[in-house]
């Protein structure tokens, strides 16, 4: 099984994977009914304070991504969503939605490769390739 992103307003590529919103705040615009969660997590979005900073400036993405690092690494949440996301690629996909315009820098891909590296020991490489 793997981890995938999707943009949730973008139609919904797969809708067989466990479905998981990783955004701080609800997307505008979309309904929880049309979402199709599975589950919203969203205190493993970035902080209010470091995605006002960021604003989505793309030259911002690499200092962005320290310091998100360090909120995760940081994040009493981080254990239960590790499991959750561990237990769930046991059976199936699981895909981290997002509501970021820019599919290349925001915080869904930095959280992917931070749990692929977080869970390369607890689950098989092979399930956890794209």
């Amino acid at each position: 099984m793997a981890i995938k992103l999707e943009r949730i307003y973008t139609k919904p590529a797969d809708l067989a994977g466990y479905r998981m919103l990783v955004d701080r705040l609800w997307p505008r615009g979309i309904s929880k009914v049309n979402a199709q969660l599975a589950s919203w997590e969203k205190e493993m979005g970035p902080s209010t304070e470091l995605r006002k900073w960021f604003n989505h400036e793309p030259e911002k993405f690499p200092v962005f991504q320290e310091k998100y690092l360090a909120e995760l690494e940081a994040n009493a949440a981080l254990p239960d969503f590790l499991d959750l996301v561990a237990s769930q690629l046991a059976t199936q996909d699981v895909i981290f939605l997002y509501g970021a315009k820019d599919e290349t820098h925001n915080q869904a891909v930095i959280l992917k490769a931070f749990v692929l590296k977080r869970l390369a020991d607890r689950v098989p490489a092979a399930r956890l390739a794209d």
